[in-house]
């Protein structure tokens, strides 16, 4: 893992405004991950995690600064990278597997081939018996399952996963989590993942990046050291996301004093015991 997959150096990214100063959403941002990798960025609303998985991913571009995949620069997309979103994205007149199948489709491979490796990619994620079923007959969960297989069915190396469980219950979150990591675990794919959940956070990941309060940068990184499978009651965890949560309540004061202004009372520990709270929405 220690061999170098994304290297960011001196990444800058500003949002023109018309009339008004640009709105400098990351600053200075050095950071290299390794192939293989399992990496979170985590933080405060407006801290630039999606827009700097954005970037990585080619649907944006940097101000300045550079941005490099297997030491050769970023242009835009490609199939190296592909991302999961929040929301499934599903084509609704299609069935599961062809929504599966489509980007190979794309791709020129034939059609049989293209719904066989659907149809492994289905099996992967516990839902070949859905393959003809329609969208809207899927669940939630369900349905970003179909998302994942749709995305690693492409073979990318990188898989950018935007808040992908955020709009799930509880359970579905914990089963979907497991799901993900003997997924990463029998592909050795390198991972990107933003959360707002710090407990997500600690349970996947190799290493996470805590981010601070616009202008968006690394202010802090945890490698986290609990062996796999992963249990959330590890003491470790439950130690190290103690630790990330007095660090962000901190940068979550400064966003919030900036939006109420400085007489704001931001107690302390008014967020412990709930680690699940909706702490980043993003640019």
């Amino acid at each position: 893992m220690n061999e170098p997959h994304i290297v960011l150096s001196n990444l800058h990214k500003a949002f023109d405004q018309k009339g008004q100063d640009p709105v400098i959403a990351l600053d200075k941002v050095n950071l290299t991950i390794h192939r293989g990798e399992f990496l979170s960025l985590l933080g405060p609303s407006g801290c630039g995690k999606s827009t700097l998985l954005n970037i990585i991913a080619g649907l944006d571009k940097q101000t300045s600064g550079a941005i490099e995949v297997n030491g050769k620069p970023i242009k835009g997309p490609g199939n190296d990278r592909i991302v999961v979103f929040q929301e499934s994205g599903l084509f609704p007149w299609m069935s599961v597997l062809e929504n599966v199948m489509y980007g190979l489709l794309i791709k020129k491979v034939p059609k049989k081939e293209a719904e066989a490796r659907a149809m492994t990619w289905l099996k992967k994620v516990h839902l070949a018996k859905f393959a003809h079923a329609q969208p809207h007959e899927l669940s939630g969960g369900m349905k970003q399952r179909v998302a994942i297989a749709r995305a690693l069915v492409m073979d990318p190396e990188i898989l950018l996963m935007d808040e992908p469980f955020a709009a799930l219950d509880e359970q579905t979150r914990m089963v979907l989590h497991k799901e993900l990591e003997s997924l990463w675990r029998e592909t050795k794919k390198t991972i990107i993942f933003v959360t707002h959940n710090i407990r997500e956070a600690v349970v996947l990941s190799d290493r996470i990046l805590l981010m601070k309060t616009r202008p968006g940068g690394v202010k802090r990184e945890y490698t986290v050291q609990a062996s796999r499978p992963r249990q959330a009651t590890d003491s470790v965890l439950i130690d190290l996301e103690g630790r990330i949560l007095s660090e962000l309540q901190l940068e979550m004061e400064k966003v919030l004093k900036e939006e109420f202004g400085d007489d704001y009372d931001f107690k302390k520990d008014q967020l412990r015991g709930n680690t699940d709270s909706h702490m980043g929405s993003d640019i």
